[in-house]
């Protein structure tokens, strides 16, 4: 892998991530259109690694309450959301232990992919209209463990794993910013859990020039489209996101068929 590879797939990475087009189908896409080698494993999981770098700095004041909360007053509203957000990452980490090999092998075929990113990102298209967006809107241990259930789809690729939770969050009734938010607060444990099983993987050949910068673009990317989507969102809706999507996914099946 060139430098300029990992810089790209770092910055895919930030993107997909966070925006709702599917960070895991794009790292499968890219090599797979430019004849590449798939990076393997170890390399996504440092590229998750910045992005959750990213999301535990952008959001460290509400994390900072949330835990102060959660260990200080857990009856609270904010102490009740760090025990919330804890039990709503359990489906994902369980779907995450049950189905890896499916997820390194079986979910990555591109023609599947490129159905989860037209299918999905109809259901987006959808909630965004018929959810009430009430700014106002509880959050409760129901809703959250809806949401930590829908994340857990997101372990194919093309679901996009922000773009499954803001869509059951809008379905639920929250406003697109809050339905962000909690999307992104999600993201932190199921990115640090998942680094945690893998970074034992890791050898001292992983640890090279490519990976470091994979990492930095990643990083800083992450911070750039965290702070972004949440202006964006307050005045737009995910519209743009969705046509993304259907796009892609036409090309891919093009291509598929075409090769």
């Amino acid at each position: 892998m060139t430098i300029f590879d990992a810089i790209l797939l770092g910055l895919l990475q930030a993107l997909g991530e966070f925006l709702p087009i599917s960070s895991s189908a794009h790292l499968v896409l890219l090599p797979y259109f430019r004849g590449m080698e798939y990076q393997g494993l170890a390399f996504d999981v440092m590229l998750h690694a910045a992005t959750l770098l990213a999301v535990i700095l952008y959001f460290a004041k509400d994390w900072f309450i949330l835990i102060k909360d959660g260990l200080t007053r857990p009856t609270s509203a904010q102490g009740r959301q760090l025990w919330y957000l804890a039990a709503a990452t359990v489906p994902a980490g369980l779907a995450g232990l049950f189905f890896k090999d499916w997820a390194e092998h079986v979910f990555r075929n591109p023609l599947m992919i490129a159905l989860c990113l037209i299918l999905f990102a109809g259901l987006l298209f959808w909630a965004d209209r018929k959810g009430s967006k009430n700014e106002n809107q509880e959050i409760t241990f129901k809703t959250m463990m809806l949401i930590g259930c829908a994340q857990a789809l997101a372990i194919m690729p093309g679901v996009s794993r922000s773009g499954i939770t803001i869509t059951a969050a809008l379905l639920l009734g929250l406003s697109r910013s809050a339905g962000a938010r909690i999307s992104f607060l999600l993201s932190a444990p199921i990115i640090a859990g998942a680094a945690v099983l893998e970074i034992g993987h890791l050898t001292a050949t992983d640890f090279n020039a490519p990976l470091l910068w994979g990492f930095i673009s990643a990083f800083i990317g992450a911070l750039a489209v965290i702070g972004w989507l949440m202006k964006y969102i307050k005045t737009h809706s995910f519209d743009i996101f969705v046509y993304y999507r259907w796009i892609l996914g036409l090309i891919i099946i093009g291509f598929y068929f075409w090769k």
